[in-house]
C-alpha cells in the first residue's frame, strides 16, 4: 500500500511539474538584462523598454503570452527596442545612470528601488517603462495592454511622435499591422 501511495504522489508531482512547465511562456522577443541593454546602447543607440513584472502577477504572464508574443509586436520590439524584463521583487543590484539600486527586503513582497524609480513610486504590475536613447524616461505605462492597443503606443514612441503631437492626434492617422479576426 505504501508503494502505491508513494507512486501516486510521485506521479502527481510529475504531472504538476509538466503542466506548470507547459504554462510558462517562452517569449519570441530578444531579451536583454539591464546591463546588456546599457552596453548595447553605447554602440547602437535605441530606445529601451523595461517590462516591470513580478512572478506572481497573472496579468504580467498574460501580457507575455498574448501581447509581447504577438508576431507583429515581437517583430517590432526586436527591430526597434532593447527589451528588458525586470522582476520588481528581485534582489540583484542594478547600476543605472551612475546610481546603484537595490531591494531593501522590507517585507515578503518588497519592491526593488529600480522598479520604484522607473515607475515614479506608482507601483503597479504589469507596468512598462520607455526610455529614450539618452536613457531618459519617456513614460511609465501601467496595466495590461493587448497587442492591438500596444502597437500604436510603440509606434508613437519609436517615431518620436510624443515630442510633437498628442496620442489622440497620432491615433487619427495610425494604421495597424495587426489583423483582428
Amino acid at each position: 500500500m505504501k508503494k502505491v501511495l508513494v507512486f501516486g504522489i510521485l506521479l502527481m508531482c510529475i504531472v504538476t511539474y509538466t503542466l506548470q512547465a507547459q504554462s510558462e511562456t517562452t517569449l519570441n522577443v530578444k531579451l536583454y538584462t539591464i546591463k546588456q541593454a546599457l552596453e548595447l546602447q553605447k554602440k547602437q543607440p535605441r530606445k529601451i523598454i523595461i517590462d516591470v513584472y513580478t512572478d506572481w502577477c497573472g496579468w504580467c504572464k498574460k501580457m507575455d503570452k498574448e501581447t509581447f508574443n504577438h508576431p507583429v509586436i515581437a517583430d517590432y520590439l526586436n527591430k526597434n527596442f532593447y527589451f528588458v524584463k525586470f522582476n520588481a521583487e528581485s534582489f540583484d543590484s542594478v547600476v543605472f545612470n551612475n546610481h546603484t539600486y537595490v531591494n531593501q527586503k522590507t517585507g515578503t513582497r518588497s519592491t526593488h528601488q529600480f522598479a520604484s524609480a522607473l515607475l515614479s513610486g506608482q507601483i503597479s504590475y504589469p507596468s512598462v517603462a520607455y526610455l529614450d536613447e539618452k536613457l531618459q524616461l519617456i513614460a511609465a505605462v501601467p496595466g495590461f495592454y493587448t497587442a492591438d492597443k500596444l502597437e500604436p503606443l510603440l509606434t508613437f514612441i519609436v517615431e518620436d511622435k510624443y515630442k510633437t503631437i498628442s496620442m489622440e492626434e497620432f491615433m487619427k492617422t495610425f494604421v495597424s499591422k495587426i489583423k483582428n479576426p
